[in-house]
């Protein structure tokens, strides 16, 4: 998508963050431009218990939110762990399972997309009353754009709004036309959910499919990553990614990818690091091996989740509270 010379930066940065073709701005000609939907890894640190708990505390807290850890006396790191594992027991009964941790390395890993969420809601939910209308999310982003519908510049700000509208409907699971938190964030970061990937898919299909026939072919999914730019040699990695569409990406070998194998390609099926992480510090922590810890479980072990210093939890908690 090319950005318009007179586009406005506040309504760049919306459009910026609310539609996926724009995350993928036009690449130099040598560069690879990447569609996929990767989940992030939980650490860059080497997973050996053996020697540190490093990789645990960056997946427990996150890596910004580990940093700090120097911070915190042991005594105090207890007590903070102690307010967190209350944050992460959702149904209150005491107990914290493996699905409510990997919840919460989960939410922990992407922070930044409340973090996101909390910058333009403020922006959007414009009477305040803790919800963002269609109507309120269109007049702030699109306002003053719409009385000149056809701009000397060419750019479709309507066929932005027409998607938009289409992708918030449905993030809209009650179908009002009025979003919460949840269903914004939904909105925002459609491939952070699973009801939403669809709308993922199409998007991206629409990106792609030049010649609107409903399927990529080889040169749609080569052209969208790469621009010969008058080069008549290509690099490598190019040939390369001839090689993954024909053997791989189309999988039933008609020369095009459909609705289906597309999906496969931008949201692949990947190892659930998070899952993984909550199992392993489950088994390090359960004392009595019931499958589940107790606070007293998890404080005991505290050097496992948050190190012998903590991290100012006091953020955290104040981030946790939309979890």
């Amino acid at each position: 998508m090319k950005e318009s010379g007179l586009i406005s930066m506040d309504l760049r940065q919306f459009l910026t963050c609310l539609s996926l073709c724009t995350a993928f701005a036009l690449s130099k000609p040598t560069e690879k431009k990447d569609r996929v939907h990767h989940e992030p890894q939980l650490s860059d640190k080497v997973h050996n218990d053996a020697q540190s708990f490093d990789y645990d505390h960056d997946a427990f807290l996150g890596a910004e939110e580990a940093k700090t850890f120097d911070q915190l006396t042991p005594e105090e790191s207890k007590e903070r762990l102690g307010k967190i594992v209350s944050k992460i027991d959702g149904d209150k009964d005491g107990f914290v399972t493996v699905d409510e941790l990997k919840d919460w390395i989960k939410f922990a890993q992407k922070r930044w997309i409340y973090e996101d969420v909390e910058r333009q809601w403020k922006g959007h939910d414009l009477n305040e009353d803790g919800l963002v209308s269609w109507e309120e999310y269109k007049n702030a982003t699109y306002g003053y754009v719409l009385d000149d519908p056809d701009p000397d510049d060419g750019f479709n700000y309507k066929q932005m709004m027409v998607r938009d509208e289409r992708r918030f409907k449905m993030a809209d699971k009650d179908g009002d036309l009025i979003a919460t938190k949840e269903e914004f964030t939904a909105f925002l970061h459609p491939e952070e959910y699973d009801y939403m990937k669809d709308i993922v898919v199409q998007e991206t299909m629409e990106d792609i499919d030049k010649n609107a026939d409903g399927f990529i072919d080889l040169e749609e999914y080569i052209g969208d990553m790469y621009s010969h730019d008058g080069n008549a040699d290509e690099p490598e990695w190019v040939k390369t990614e001839r090689e993954q569409f024909v053997e791989f990406r189309d999988k039933n070998r008609d020369g095009k990818m459909d609705k289906e194998e597309t999906k496969d390609w931008i949201l692949p099926s990947d190892y659930d690091h998070a899952e993984a992480e909550a199992r392993h510090l489950v088994y390090e922590s359960d004392q009595n091996k019931d499958g589940k810890l107790t606070k007293e479980e998890i404080v005991d072990k505290y050097d496992l989740f948050v190190g012998s210093q903590a991290t100012d939890f006091g953020e955290a908690l104040v981030r946790h509270d939309e979890f």
